[in-house]
């Protein structure tokens, strides 16, 4: 295997916003922090990250405003959007390799968004090669508990037995209400910290920012695999917060 840092976002719970952090995060940390970045979408059939690219690619091909903002950003960045490449649980580790052997600018770091499921083909193979996984949760009981079997079941059967290389693996909370009480989330972590697992400090909200893609409608920008985020949103989104303790967790040595 490369020595490029493979990270992933999985969950068993589909509809949580994994593919939109995915996204967020990774932008975050190519467009700001610094770090050569790839993305493997692996999330079939939805490919929601690969179809946001298409769909960027596509207004900035016809729309002279928007070619020129694009041009303005790489040539201030001096270096292209992150790669992204169309796969599947199956194939993805391959598919990661040969993307990494053609690229002249080899990624620090690897993102996979992986399927909602355990239950698709070469997820669990495919996790067992991440270096880092990242696992979403809601405060809702029924989430809370699928979650917390996954990332049992993972660490007892996989990383405990060294059948997979994981250095280590983190929850967050995501799609968080600002109407929710706070004690919730106190109650869920004392169990969680019983449990050995460790809980990321942001916790990103339930908001509609997170949705607000590159349009002809609109010139700012949140999630985007090609420009950074406006500033402005990104305000209170957490994301810089999230994207920052991702860093130091994962931040090559």
């Amino acid at each position: 295997m490369s020595k490029e840092i493979f990270v992933a976002f999985a969950t068993q719970k589909g509809g949580i916003g994994k593919s939109t952090v995915t996204a967020l995060a990774a932008s975050y940390l190519h467009n700001v922090k610094g770090y050569n970045v790839a993305v493997v979408d692996c999330d079939d059939p939805q490919h929601s990250i690969h179809g946001l690219r298409e769909h960027e690619m596509g207004l900035i091909d016809s729309s002279t405003y928007f070619k020129a903002l694009a041009c303005d950003h790489f040539r201030r960045m001096k270096k292209n959007a992150y790669t992204i490449v169309k796969s599947n649980a199956v194939n993805a580790l391959d598919d990661a390799e040969r993307m990494i052997a053609t690229e002249d600018v080899k990624p620090d770091v690897v993102f996979f968004d992986m399927p909602g499921t355990l239950r698709s083909n070469g997820v669990i193979k495919t996790l067992s090669q991440m270096d880092y996984i990242f696992t979403p949760l809601s405060a809702d009981r029924f989430v809370v508990e699928s979650t917390l079997k996954f990332v049992t079941m993972f660490r007892d059967r996989l990383m405990t037995t060294g059948q997979a290389k994981t250095k280590g693996l983190y929850l967050f909370w995501t799609m968080v209400d600002g109407r929710e009480r706070n004690d919730l989330y106190g109650i869920y972590e004392e169990v969680i910290a019983e449990m050995g697992f460790p809980v990321l400090s942001t916790r990103l909200p339930d908001s509609k920012k997170f949705r607000r893609d590159l349009s002809e409608e609109r010139k700012s920008v949140f999630r985007s695999t090609i420009f950074p985020m406006d500033t402005a949103l990104l305000k209170g989104s957490g994301i810089r917060e999230f994207s920052e303790e991702i860093s130091d967790i994962i931040r090559p040595q």
